[in-house]
């Protein structure tokens, strides 16, 4: 090994023998891209499809711990952005990462990322095929951000969105929400708070495919990451000119998320999610959507929450456990920030 480092030195972003015994050792040996070239080459048969058509995403992480119960941000990275591609319908197939490291960051440390990134990615059936590393000084960054990008195939015929939607459709979660939120906040550890959660990461490109397979007319996706359910509602909801009903007693909660977030007055339906979607589905598919979203580990939890209505458009609205109702808004800002 010609990496002997423990931590992570200027020289390591210089350019010369240092940054690349750097990437060999704990980037491309991992990750083997196709190839040590300034780009990647693609080829995929689904792309000479008649009428497939490419998904482009990219988002960057700078979550804070980068290491938390049941994920990190490597685990973060990758599967928020095959989920941003699987959300749209496309199968996910490549993946860029891009790494700015603070000068001090722990060779252990960033090993194990690149391993998590690299286990997520095998497993989800992509590739992470070209990438970039950049060494800041210290207190420039907060120990590691990335940024991914990802590339997916939409095969002919499909064409998920917010104008797709329709009044009447079921409104389906495939699990708990808030669990990545009320994690984050629990490892920063400034509240002295215990708990036994781990986060929601994964992947949901299966999740999406069984959803699809079941219901042929489903509607719109959305992933709730920042803003929680609540944020990717309103989205969706202004985008489509409908209004959107809940129903209180069906919005599934772990009850230590939301003790949690009585504790500390928060809403849990603006809490991060990093392996929640929300489905509009077909009333009369909604029950074929369901069955086959609790067959699978990622959606065990799966539930309807609400449906889509042609009052209050561009609006959410919760009924409660009492018969009344309250809007749910979009944030002003952030309940939490660092989040993923």
């Amino acid at each position: 090994m010609a990496l002997r480092d423990s931590h992570v030195t200027m020289a390591h972003g210089g350019g010369g023998r240092a940054m690349r015994d750097l990437i060999e050792e704990v980037f491309t040996s991992v990750f083997q891209p196709p190839g040590m070239e300034d780009q990647a080459r693609l080829m995929e048969a689904a792309l000479q499809e008649p009428g497939a058509r490419l998904a482009f995403t990219t988002d960057g992480y700078v979550v804070a711990p980068l290491e938390f119960p049941g994920g990190d941000i490597g685990k973060l990275a990758v599967c928020g952005t095959i989920n941003d591609l699987a959300v749209g319908g496309a199968r996910p197939l490549w993946l860029s990462a891009a790494f700015i490291i603070e000068e001090g960051t722990e060779i252990a440390l960033l090993r194990r990322i690149v391993a998590s990134m690299a286990r997520e990615a095998e497993a989800a059936g992509v590739r992470i095929v070209t990438g970039d590393t950049k060494v800041v000084g210290r207190g420039a960054a907060d120990g590691v951000f990335i940024t991914t990008s990802g590339i997916g195939v939409i095969p002919p015929g499909r064409d998920l969105g917010a104008g797709q939607i329709r009044a009447g459709d079921a409104v389906i979660v495939n699990g708990t929400l808030g669990d990545h939120g009320a994690v984050i906040l629990a490892a920063r550890g400034e509240f002295a708070l215990e708990t036994t959660l781990e986060t929601d990461c994964a992947a949901l490109h299966g999740v999406m495919s069984a959803a699809l397979e079941a219901a042929p007319d489903l509607r719109a996706a959305r992933d709730c990451t920042r803003g929680g359910l609540a944020s990717a509602l309103n989205e969706l909801a202004l985008e489509a000119g409908l209004g959107v009903m809940l129903e209180e007693a069906h919005v599934p909660l772990r009850a230590e998320v939301r003790g949690l977030c009585e504790i500390l007055g928060l809403d849990p339906l603006y809490l991060a999610n990093e392996g929640r979607l929300v489905l509009f589905v077909p009333h009369d598919q909604a029950d074929a959507v369901l069955a086959a979203l609790q067959a699978l580990p990622e959606g065990q939890g799966a539930v309807q929450i609400g449906h889509v209505v042609a009052a209050h458009p561009g609006q959410v609205r919760m009924k409660s456990s009492f018969g009344g109702s309250r809007i749910v808004d979009m944030l002003i800002g952030d309940q939490l920030p660092r989040i993923c």
